[in-house]
């Protein structure tokens, strides 16, 4: 097996070609893969690319019908009336430094030179290690010309905050990408980092949407959002009633 393998799904790759790609890849929270996948279904983007590879996690995916297959990631396209998106989503980043430069950089090729790729929205969380009721969305760019776009979509920059910097595809795509004349642009939602986050998801959508000028309904998001947080209070709920219990024993 190559170090990374392309599929494509369509006869002529060529035949493709989209002005942005959205990346929606595992991370904290799994805010942007929230986002990526609820774009995909709500706007019946296909699948076009599956890209699998050795820096994946050595394991394999079991479907609904009990057949196994790779871990990878996937290409999908949308084409509307007047938008064309490519979204990058998948099971896995990479679990070594050496594959999340390698594969940024074929990801970086499939966009620009097989499918004419000029802008990528990179998607993730951004791990407080608390509960947030009213989650930011903190906005990077590749180029300062980007700044006062995406503030006027909702995005803050704070140039604390991530203060390890932007870890994994959502950074290097950025990084790597600007060397190619590729705009780049990272919206992280605010999320505790403890539990899968489809509240900070729907704050990233709206902002995206923005930027996109393009309405994606988030009702599903939402409705995920509002019953995240009824389980959350039940189990904070629980432990008080625990520690209460316990006093009286103590008492």
């Amino acid at each position: 097996m190559d170090e990374i393998t392309v599929r494509f799904l369509i006869a002529d790759p060529g035949d493709v070609s989209a002005p942005v790609l959205i990346e929606g890849l595992p991370g904290i929270g799994h805010v942007g893969k929230l986002v990526a996948e609820h774009m995909i279904h709500e706007l019946g983007a296909r699948k076009i690319a599956e890209i699998e590879s050795i820096f994946f996690p050595p394991q394999v995916i079991i479907g609904e019908n009990g057949v196994v297959r790779l871990a990878n990631n996937e290409i999908y396209y949308y084409e509307g009336k007047e938008q064309r998106i490519l979204f990058l989503v998948g099971d896995f980043q990479s679990t070594s430094a050496e594959g999340h430069y390698l594969l940024a950089d074929t990801f970086l090729s499939l966009a620009e030179e097989t499918f004419g790729v000029s802008r990528i929205y990179t998607l993730g969380g951004y791990g407080v290690g608390h509960l947030v009721d009213v989650p930011r969305v903190l906005g990077a760019v590749n180029d300062e010309a980007l700044k006062e776009e995406i503030e006027a979509a909702g995005a803050v920059i704070s140039p604390d905050e991530p203060g390890g910097g932007i870890i994994g595809a959502a950074g290097l795509l950025l990084g790597l990408g600007r060397a190619r004349g590729i705009e780049g642009i990272c919206l992280m939602g605010e999320t505790s980092g403890y539990l899968v986050d489809p509240k900070s998801a729907s704050r990233v959508l709206d902002v995206l949407s923005n930027l996109l000028d393009l309405r994606v309904d988030a009702t599903t998001l939402q409705e995920r959002g509002m019953e995240m947080e009824h389980m959350i209070q039940k189990l904070v709920d629980t432990e008080r009633a625990t520690e209460s219990d316990e006093l009286r024993y103590i008492v």
